[in-house]
């Protein structure tokens, strides 16, 4: 998975970028992520870094979680057996979600505290999220039925599906027939979109384009599968190049133009 953060989806945005241009952006808040564990191919088996992302309150976290912060020094044991407890708690930082990233591309070492500067401006990610509830849905909404005709006698027929069956053979339902039923609440990936703006002391990434689920929801942000950071910025790099290239062959051509001509 190489790079990768856990955040939380704040909302989204217009802004503009180095070159004027106006792009719609998703703001996710994406920091800090404490470093949990390390695990390494010789003692696990293979390789990966858990972060957790998120403030908490210890009442509010399952015992197995609890343990777990325990074993890693971010809570001592007092405090975890003292969790059930009546009375106001301080919320803990960065202890809410946890998932692990394998081959995680940079050094990090358990306590440590990572952020949005694991990216930079025009690097490419894949953004992971689960989509909005919809609830029971028919098949128009759900599949993009067309529907019945409106005319000709057609009753009750409008939003429908039709036939769902044959009469003979083999007599029953089809395995996969499209008909209505739960639509969202499902688990997708948003692959290629750019970091338009990394606002480190924010803890927040702009990100060009629409990410999964509802404000206010956790998403993963991890390097891009198919445009990798080191690919993203050599790309960057040559853009760069040509067009301060362009612009010097420009001001020459100005210059040249506006300089009197010898006879």
């Amino acid at each position: 998975m190489a790079l990768g953060l856990i955040g939380k989806k704040l909302g989204q945005t217009r802004v503009y970028d180095a070159d004027g241009v106006s792009r719609p952006v998703t703001i996710v808040l994406a920091g800090p992520n404490r470093v949990l564990q390390v695990r390494t191919s010789e003692l696990d088996g293979y390789s990966a870094v858990q972060l957790a992302f998120g403030d908490q309150k210890p009442q509010r976290l399952s015992k197995a979680a609890l343990g777990h912060l325990v074993k890693h020094g971010v809570l001592d044991a007092k405090a975890s057996g003292q969790a059930r407890e009546k009375g106001e708690k301080k919320h803990l930082t960065a202890v809410a979600e946890i998932r692990e990233f394998r081959n995680f591309t940079k050094e990090v070492k358990t306590g440590d505290i990572v952020g949005p500067s694991l990216f930079a401006v025009g690097d490419y990610v894949d953004a992971i999220g689960v989509t909005k509830g919809r609830g029971f849905e028919g098949v128009v909404g759900r599949h993009a039925f067309c529907g019945g005709d409106s005319t000709h006698g057609a009753k009750g027929w409008h939003r429908r599906g039709g036939a769902i069956g044959q009469r003979l053979f083999p007599g029953t339902v089809m395995r996969g027939m499209k008909m209505p039923g739960h639509l969202g609440r499902v688990r997708r990936t948003v692959q290629n979109l750019q970091v338009v703006q990394v606002r480190e002391s924010e803890n927040v990434l702009l990100i060009h384009g629409a990410i999964p689920g509802a404000n206010g929801d956790y998403v993963i942000i991890r390097e891009s599968k198919k445009i990798p950071q080191q690919l993203a910025r050599q790309k960057a790099q040559a853009i760069a190049t040509a067009k301060a290239a362009a612009l010097a062959a420009q001001q020459k051509k100005s210059a040249a133009k506006a300089s009197p001509s010898r006879k």
